[in-house]
């Protein structure tokens, strides 16, 4: 159960991360393309942050030291989440063009989005990513 709330608990910080990246890339990028250079940078930023946290925390990879490993378990990492990640801007952009009159509807399809690709990205990390050799 521990570690099911520490899960819950980084999706969260790694979901605020991601939005609060794409809510400064928005405000700061005056291009046309707003929309979609936020979402690839709040995209980016939460991969980062929850990649760090699960390894360190969750599944306490202290098998994976040297950088070679390291670039290896991050690009699995990465790889599992497209899967994830499609789910999570399919949710963003259906709420962004489904509720066009309220400002928070992307934010709010983008983190129920991540909320059900966590529990799928869990699964696959625990198999593909951080399994130990």
């Amino acid at each position: 159960m521990k570690i099911a709330l520490q899960y819950i608990f980084f999706a969260i910080i790694a979901t605020a991360a991601n939005l609060l990246v794409q809510l400064v890339v928005t405000a700061l990028d005056p291009t046309e393309f707003k929309f979609w250079t936020a979402l690839v940078a709040g995209t980016g930023a939460g991969l980062v942050v929850k990649y760090l946290l699960d390894k360190h925390y969750i599944f306490q990879a202290r098998h994976i030291t040297r950088p070679a490993d390291i670039g290896k378990s991050f690009f699995r990492y990465a790889l599992t989440g497209l899967l994830t990640t499609a789910v999570f801007w399919g949710l963003e952009l259906g709420f962004h063009h489904g509720f066009p009159g309220w400002p928070a509807a992307k934010y709010v399809g983008g983190a129920i989005g991540l909320a059900i690709g966590y529990v799928w990205k869990y699964q696959l990390d625990r198999r593909f990513t951080f399994s130990n050799p």
